[in-house]
């Protein structure tokens, strides 16, 4: 398997369903629809709908019921990095090379598109129940792990920890907790959703969780290592934002070789847990991987 065209092709399939499940850009209010293709098509990894999507093939699922699910999962994330990018939190002027959603369409706009991202997302799982309305029990266990995971039990939970003590000397303890919600839990969400629209059952789908967990919290240790050791040119962001904001990270916390160890030791758990499942996936696997050797 060559994991760089696997991986593209994924990337552009994925592409391909988000632009399908983008809204017309008409109307009075077509600025916005436009700020949220600006937002959502910015590039990136697409790493939490790819996730979901190998989820889903792992438990044996096959049909285009996982893709609303998929949109949904991207539109989520990037309404939070939209959101993260503004003023009052981060202030980043550019993300992925190119500038930030607020400074191309002013505050105001910013803060609605992300608004908007999140309020449509749920509006496109939602035709999950049209593709296959013979799903409705698997879409609407499906839409609730998407809703926690994403709310105060879940990423803006991790936010709201992480922006209040932004500035402040925290624990290790509150930093996991900001890493496992803020990071982790639409990875837990991306591996879990694909499970469940698969059929598997409820064993399974925590195994993937617990996975997910591990795989969440290395993704943003990694994160933290980039800010530190990559530039502005390769990560597409501007680097050392977490020293300009005074957060305490892994590197800060446990310095940058005990960051990296861990990085390694929570992703051959995460793949540890993931063969116990009884099915394979070689790319879902390499993926994993390649997450510990990322340079952006």
């Amino acid at each position: 398997m060559n994991f760089k065209e696997e991986y593209q092709s994924r990337v552009e399939y994925i592409e391909q369903v988000l632009n399908r499940y983008l809204p017309e850009k008409e109307g009075y209010q077509k600025l916005i629809m436009e700020a949220m293709e600006y937002s959502l098509m910015a590039g990136g990894k697409r790493l939490r709908p790819m996730l979901m999507l190998e989820s889903y093939r792992l438990f044996g699922g096959n049909s285009k019921l996982v893709e609303p699910f998929m949109a949904a999962m991207e539109m989520i994330h990037t309404y939070s990095l939209v959101h993260d990018d503004l003023p009052a939190m981060d202030n980043d002027e550019y993300r992925r090379g190119r500038k930030t959603t607020h400074v191309v369409y002013g505050e105001d706009m910013g803060i609605l598109a992300g608004d908007a991202l999140l309020n449509y997302a749920f509006e496109t799982a939602c035709t999950a129940f049209d593709l296959e309305p013979e799903s409705s029990l698997k879409i609407g266990r499906a839409l609730r792990i998407l809703a926690r995971k994403s709310g105060i039990y879940g990423m803006i939970g991790g936010q709201v920890v992480d922006v209040k003590e932004s500035g402040n000397k925290i624990t290790g303890e509150v930093l996991d907790f900001i890493y496992r919600l803020k990071t982790g839990a639409l990875i837990e969400a991306a591996v879990m959703v694909g499970a469940v629209l698969a059929g598997a059952g409820d064993e399974e789908t925590k195994k993937m969780e617990s996975a997910a967990l591990k795989i969440g919290l290395a993704f943003q240790i990694q994160d933290d290592i980039l800010d530190v050791t990559s530039t502005t040119e390769v990560l597409g962001k501007p680097v050392h934002s977490d020293e300009k904001n005074e957060k305490t990270t892994y590197v800060t916390w446990k310095g940058l070789d005990e960051s990296r160890a861990e990085v390694e030791k929570l992703t051959e758990e995460a793949l540890e847990i993931l063969r116990g499942t009884g099915y394979e996936n070689e790319f879902l696997t390499a993926l994993l991987k390649w997450l510990v050797y990322r340079e952006k």
